[in-house]
Protein backbone atom coordinates (compact mmCIF):
# COMPACT_ATOMS: atom_id res chain seq x y z
CA UNK A 1 0.00 0.00 0.00
CA UNK A 2 1.49 3.73 -1.40
CA UNK A 3 2.36 5.71 2.04
CA UNK A 4 1.52 9.33 0.99
CA UNK A 5 4.18 12.13 1.59
CA UNK A 6 3.88 15.92 1.87
CA UNK A 7 7.07 17.36 1.09
CA UNK A 8 7.43 20.84 2.61
CA UNK A 9 10.47 22.81 1.78
CA UNK A 10 11.80 26.05 2.47
CA UNK A 11 15.13 27.60 4.05
CA UNK A 12 14.86 28.64 8.03
CA UNK A 13 12.34 30.87 9.25
CA UNK A 14 10.56 31.11 5.99
CA UNK A 15 7.22 29.87 8.32
CA UNK A 16 7.45 26.26 6.90
CA UNK A 17 6.27 24.77 10.74
CA UNK A 18 3.53 27.50 10.95
CA UNK A 19 2.43 25.86 7.71
CA UNK A 20 2.45 22.60 8.60
CA UNK A 21 0.95 23.04 12.02
CA UNK A 22 -1.78 24.91 10.42
CA UNK A 23 -2.32 22.48 7.87
CA UNK A 24 -2.29 20.12 10.49
CA UNK A 25 -5.27 21.56 12.75
CA UNK A 26 -7.14 21.20 9.00
CA UNK A 27 -10.10 18.43 9.86
CA UNK A 28 -10.18 18.52 5.73
CA UNK A 29 -6.48 16.76 6.14
CA UNK A 30 -6.21 15.37 9.45
CA UNK A 31 -9.91 13.86 10.54
CA UNK A 32 -7.76 12.53 13.45
CA UNK A 33 -8.88 8.73 11.99
CA UNK A 34 -5.46 8.11 10.11
CA UNK A 35 -1.85 8.18 11.85
CA UNK A 36 0.86 10.93 10.94
CA UNK A 37 4.21 10.69 10.88
CA UNK A 38 6.10 14.46 10.96
CA UNK A 39 9.54 14.38 9.99
CA UNK A 40 11.58 17.30 11.25
CA UNK A 41 14.98 18.16 9.23
CA UNK A 42 15.59 21.21 10.80
CA UNK A 43 15.28 23.29 14.17
CA UNK A 44 14.03 26.50 13.21
CA UNK A 45 12.55 29.64 15.23
CA UNK A 46 9.47 27.82 15.87
CA UNK A 47 8.53 24.60 17.42
CA UNK A 48 5.70 21.74 16.97
CA UNK A 49 3.50 21.57 20.07
CA UNK A 50 2.49 18.11 20.34
CA UNK A 51 -0.63 18.42 22.33
CA UNK A 52 -2.14 20.67 19.38
CA UNK A 53 -2.49 17.15 17.27
CA UNK A 54 -3.63 14.53 19.11
CA UNK A 55 -2.68 11.17 19.71
CA UNK A 56 -2.51 10.50 15.89
CA UNK A 57 0.64 12.36 15.00
CA UNK A 58 3.67 11.15 16.02
CA UNK A 59 7.16 12.91 15.24
CA UNK A 60 10.70 12.15 13.98
CA UNK A 61 13.66 13.98 13.12
CA UNK A 62 16.87 14.26 10.98
CA UNK A 63 19.22 16.04 12.27
CA UNK A 64 22.44 15.44 9.00
CA UNK A 65 21.40 15.51 5.56
CA UNK A 66 23.68 12.12 5.66
CA UNK A 67 21.60 10.48 7.42
CA UNK A 68 18.37 10.45 5.43
CA UNK A 69 18.56 6.47 3.81
CA UNK A 70 16.00 4.03 2.84
CA UNK A 71 15.99 2.00 5.87
CA UNK A 72 15.91 5.05 8.37
CA UNK A 73 12.63 6.36 6.41
CA UNK A 74 10.90 3.08 6.22
CA UNK A 75 11.48 2.62 10.33
CA UNK A 76 10.43 6.09 11.06
CA UNK A 77 7.17 5.02 9.01
CA UNK A 78 6.76 1.91 10.59
CA UNK A 79 7.44 2.37 13.97
CA UNK A 80 5.05 5.56 14.02
CA UNK A 81 2.29 3.22 12.38
CA UNK A 82 1.21 6.07 9.83
CA UNK A 83 -0.74 6.35 7.36
CA UNK A 84 0.33 9.87 5.98
CA UNK A 85 3.94 11.42 6.11
CA UNK A 86 4.71 14.89 6.20
CA UNK A 87 8.20 15.94 6.08
CA UNK A 88 9.39 19.53 6.46
CA UNK A 89 12.34 19.93 4.90
CA UNK A 90 16.14 21.52 5.09
CA UNK A 91 16.15 23.98 2.74
CA UNK A 92 19.97 23.65 2.60
CA UNK A 93 19.96 20.25 2.14
CA UNK A 94 19.24 18.99 -1.52
CA UNK A 95 16.46 17.33 -2.44
CA UNK A 96 18.01 14.63 -4.34
CA UNK A 97 18.91 13.22 -0.87
CA UNK A 98 15.25 12.48 -0.23
CA UNK A 99 14.13 10.75 -3.38
CA UNK A 100 17.02 8.93 -3.93
CA UNK A 101 16.11 7.75 -0.17
CA UNK A 102 12.81 7.36 -0.17
CA UNK A 103 11.08 3.39 0.30
CA UNK A 104 9.32 1.78 -2.39
CA UNK A 105 6.19 2.36 -0.62
CA UNK A 106 5.96 6.11 -0.63
CA UNK A 107 4.73 8.44 -2.80
CA UNK A 108 5.03 12.66 -2.63
CA UNK A 109 1.88 13.24 -2.99
CA UNK A 110 2.55 17.24 -3.02
CA UNK A 111 5.29 18.94 -2.86
CA UNK A 112 5.29 22.62 -1.20
CA UNK A 113 8.01 25.19 -1.15
CA UNK A 114 7.04 27.88 1.63
CA UNK A 115 9.14 31.51 1.18
CA UNK A 116 9.25 34.37 3.42
CA UNK A 117 8.59 36.79 0.39
CA UNK A 118 10.66 39.45 2.44
CA UNK A 119 14.06 37.42 2.15
CA UNK A 120 13.53 35.95 -1.02
CA UNK A 121 15.34 37.88 -3.59
CA UNK A 122 17.84 38.00 -1.11
CA UNK A 123 18.33 33.99 -1.03
CA UNK A 124 17.87 33.97 -5.05
CA UNK A 125 20.94 36.08 -5.14
CA UNK A 126 23.22 34.47 -2.70
CA UNK A 127 21.88 30.69 -2.53
CA UNK A 128 20.58 30.46 -6.41
CA UNK A 129 21.40 26.89 -6.74
CA UNK A 130 19.44 25.90 -3.57
CA UNK A 131 16.40 28.03 -4.60
CA UNK A 132 16.73 26.99 -8.40
CA UNK A 133 16.47 23.18 -6.20
CA UNK A 134 13.50 23.41 -4.17
CA UNK A 135 11.79 25.45 -7.06
CA UNK A 136 12.38 22.98 -9.99
CA UNK A 137 10.19 19.94 -9.06
CA UNK A 138 7.66 21.99 -6.31
CA UNK A 139 3.87 21.81 -7.35
CA UNK A 140 2.97 25.06 -4.91
CA UNK A 141 5.04 28.10 -4.33
CA UNK A 142 3.66 29.83 -1.29
CA UNK A 143 4.89 33.67 -0.73
CA UNK A 144 3.88 34.67 2.67
CA UNK A 145 4.81 38.10 5.07
CA UNK A 146 3.39 39.68 1.59
CA UNK A 147 2.51 43.17 2.09
CA UNK A 148 1.01 45.94 -0.21
CA UNK A 149 5.22 47.22 -0.43
CA UNK A 150 5.55 43.61 -2.02
CA UNK A 151 6.54 43.60 -5.61
CA UNK A 152 4.56 40.29 -6.28
CA UNK A 153 5.80 40.52 -10.57
CA UNK A 154 9.58 40.19 -9.19
CA UNK A 155 8.41 36.65 -7.17
CA UNK A 156 6.61 35.46 -9.91
CA UNK A 157 9.22 35.61 -12.26
CA UNK A 158 11.54 34.55 -9.51
CA UNK A 159 9.58 31.50 -10.04
CA UNK A 160 8.96 31.38 -13.83
CA UNK A 161 12.78 31.28 -13.93
CA UNK A 162 12.55 27.54 -12.80
CA UNK A 163 9.11 26.68 -13.46
CA UNK A 164 6.47 27.06 -15.50
CA UNK A 165 4.07 24.48 -13.95
CA UNK A 166 4.06 25.69 -10.37
CA UNK A 167 1.22 27.20 -8.81
CA UNK A 168 2.17 30.28 -6.42
CA UNK A 169 0.17 31.87 -4.31
CA UNK A 170 0.81 34.79 -1.68
CA UNK A 171 -0.38 35.11 1.82
CA UNK A 172 -0.16 38.61 3.40
CA UNK A 173 0.16 39.54 7.24
CA UNK A 174 -3.39 38.36 8.45
CA UNK A 175 -3.70 35.12 6.63
CA UNK A 176 -5.37 36.16 3.73
CA UNK A 177 -4.34 34.05 0.33
CA UNK A 178 -4.32 35.16 -3.27
CA UNK A 179 -3.53 33.28 -5.54
CA UNK A 180 -1.37 34.32 -8.67
CA UNK A 181 -2.88 35.72 -11.46
CA UNK A 182 0.37 36.95 -13.73
CA UNK A 183 0.11 36.00 -17.19
CA UNK A 184 3.24 34.70 -18.67
CA UNK A 185 3.08 34.60 -22.68
CA UNK A 186 5.78 32.93 -23.99
CA UNK A 187 8.42 34.65 -26.47
CA UNK A 188 7.10 33.31 -29.85
CA UNK A 189 4.28 32.27 -31.79
CA UNK A 190 3.54 28.72 -31.01
CA UNK A 191 0.45 29.16 -33.44
CA UNK A 192 2.37 30.41 -36.58
CA UNK A 193 2.99 27.54 -39.24
CA UNK A 194 6.62 27.66 -38.67
CA UNK A 195 7.64 28.29 -34.96
CA UNK A 196 10.52 30.41 -35.13
CA UNK A 197 12.72 30.08 -31.58
CA UNK A 198 15.20 33.05 -31.28
CA UNK A 199 18.78 32.50 -30.09
CA UNK A 200 17.83 34.25 -26.49
CA UNK A 201 14.66 32.30 -26.32
CA UNK A 202 16.13 28.73 -26.83
CA UNK A 203 16.04 27.59 -23.19
CA UNK A 204 11.76 28.71 -22.36
CA UNK A 205 11.25 26.73 -25.35
CA UNK A 206 13.15 23.65 -24.25
CA UNK A 207 11.46 23.60 -21.01
CA UNK A 208 7.95 24.49 -22.34
CA UNK A 209 8.45 21.36 -24.77
CA UNK A 210 9.21 18.86 -22.00
CA UNK A 211 6.41 20.29 -20.43
CA UNK A 212 3.51 20.30 -22.51
CA UNK A 213 4.78 18.40 -25.38
CA UNK A 214 1.36 18.08 -26.59
CA UNK A 215 0.68 21.25 -27.91
CA UNK A 216 4.27 20.81 -29.69
CA UNK A 217 3.32 17.66 -31.38
CA UNK A 218 3.13 18.12 -35.25
CA UNK A 219 4.34 21.73 -35.15
CA UNK A 220 6.87 22.88 -37.73
CA UNK A 221 9.71 24.87 -35.55
CA UNK A 222 12.92 26.15 -36.41
CA UNK A 223 15.96 27.37 -34.29
CA UNK A 224 19.98 27.48 -34.21
CA UNK A 225 21.45 24.69 -32.44
CA UNK A 226 24.73 22.54 -31.64
CA UNK A 227 25.10 19.01 -32.98
CA UNK A 228 26.01 15.78 -31.08
CA UNK A 229 26.33 12.70 -32.88
CA UNK A 230 25.73 9.17 -30.80
CA UNK A 231 26.49 5.93 -31.60
CA UNK A 232 23.44 4.25 -30.07
CA UNK A 233 21.65 6.46 -32.79
CA UNK A 234 20.49 4.81 -36.21
CA UNK A 235 21.72 6.30 -38.99
CA UNK A 236 20.59 9.70 -40.25
CA UNK A 237 20.03 10.72 -36.84
CA UNK A 238 21.43 13.14 -34.53
CA UNK A 239 21.06 15.46 -31.41
CA UNK A 240 20.81 18.99 -31.71
CA UNK A 241 20.34 21.62 -29.21
CA UNK A 242 22.12 24.28 -26.65
CA UNK A 243 23.98 23.97 -23.49
CA UNK A 244 21.92 25.55 -20.99
CA UNK A 245 22.62 27.31 -17.25
CA UNK A 246 19.98 26.87 -15.11
CA UNK A 247 21.23 28.32 -11.50
CA UNK A 248 25.13 29.45 -12.45
CA UNK A 249 28.14 28.12 -14.27
CA UNK A 250 28.45 24.74 -12.26
CA UNK A 251 24.67 23.56 -13.62
CA UNK A 252 25.61 23.72 -17.28
CA UNK A 253 24.09 20.72 -18.82
CA UNK A 254 23.45 20.18 -22.78
CA UNK A 255 19.89 19.73 -23.54
CA UNK A 256 18.22 18.92 -26.72
CA UNK A 257 16.02 16.77 -29.08
CA UNK A 258 16.63 13.76 -31.10
CA UNK A 259 16.44 14.93 -35.18
CA UNK A 260 16.27 12.98 -38.18
CA UNK A 261 17.11 13.76 -41.01
CA UNK A 262 20.92 15.81 -42.25
CA UNK A 263 20.28 16.42 -45.73
CA UNK A 264 23.31 16.55 -47.67
CA UNK A 265 25.07 17.76 -45.00
CA UNK A 266 28.36 15.80 -43.20
CA UNK A 267 27.72 16.56 -39.67
CA UNK A 268 29.99 16.37 -36.67
CA UNK A 269 29.75 16.83 -33.04
CA UNK A 270 29.47 20.61 -32.20
CA UNK A 271 28.66 21.69 -35.64
CA UNK A 272 26.55 24.89 -35.53
CA UNK A 273 23.37 24.49 -37.92
CA UNK A 274 19.90 26.36 -38.39
CA UNK A 275 17.45 23.78 -38.52
CA UNK A 276 13.37 23.29 -39.34
CA UNK A 277 11.11 20.48 -38.95
CA UNK A 278 8.20 18.62 -37.79
CA UNK A 279 8.13 17.53 -34.20
CA UNK A 280 6.52 14.21 -33.24
CA UNK A 281 6.63 11.90 -30.48
CA UNK A 282 9.02 8.80 -30.76
CA UNK A 283 11.35 5.81 -29.07
CA UNK A 284 14.85 7.01 -29.11
CA UNK A 285 17.54 5.11 -26.82
CA UNK A 286 19.06 8.48 -25.28
CA UNK A 287 15.80 9.22 -23.96
CA UNK A 288 15.56 5.62 -22.69
CA UNK A 289 11.88 5.90 -23.98
CA UNK A 290 9.34 8.31 -25.93
CA UNK A 291 10.44 11.84 -26.36
CA UNK A 292 10.22 14.42 -29.01
CA UNK A 293 11.68 13.71 -32.42
CA UNK A 294 12.11 16.52 -35.30
CA UNK A 295 12.13 15.15 -38.72
CA UNK A 296 14.34 18.17 -40.45
CA UNK A 297 12.89 19.30 -43.51
CA UNK A 298 15.52 22.48 -43.96
CA UNK A 299 18.81 22.07 -42.50
CA UNK A 300 22.10 24.52 -42.94
CA UNK A 301 25.42 25.45 -41.11
CA UNK A 302 25.32 28.71 -38.87
CA UNK A 303 27.54 30.65 -36.98
CA UNK A 304 27.89 30.27 -33.67
CA UNK A 305 25.43 32.43 -31.17
CA UNK A 306 26.53 35.27 -29.82
CA UNK A 307 25.55 33.54 -26.19
CA UNK A 308 26.95 29.92 -26.39
CA UNK A 309 24.85 29.11 -23.27
CA UNK A 310 21.34 29.57 -23.41
CA UNK A 311 19.91 30.94 -20.52
CA UNK A 312 16.46 31.78 -19.01
CA UNK A 313 17.14 35.56 -18.32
Amino acid sequence: MDIPVYLFTGFLEAGKTSFIAETMKDPNFNDGKKKYLIIMCEDGEEEYNPEDFGDNVSFASFSDEQLITTDRLSAMQKRAGADIVVVEYNGMWKLDSFYNAIPESFLVYQEILVVDSTTALTYNANMRQLMVDKLTSCEMVVFNRVTPETDKMELHKLVRGVSRKANICYEDTSGEVEFDEFEDPLPFDIGAPVIEISDDDFALFYRDLTEDFAKYDGKTVRFKGIVALDSSLPKGQFAVGRHIMVCCADDIAYRGVVANGTGALKLATRDWVILEGKLSEGYSPIYRGRGPVLTVTDIKRAEKPEKEVATFY
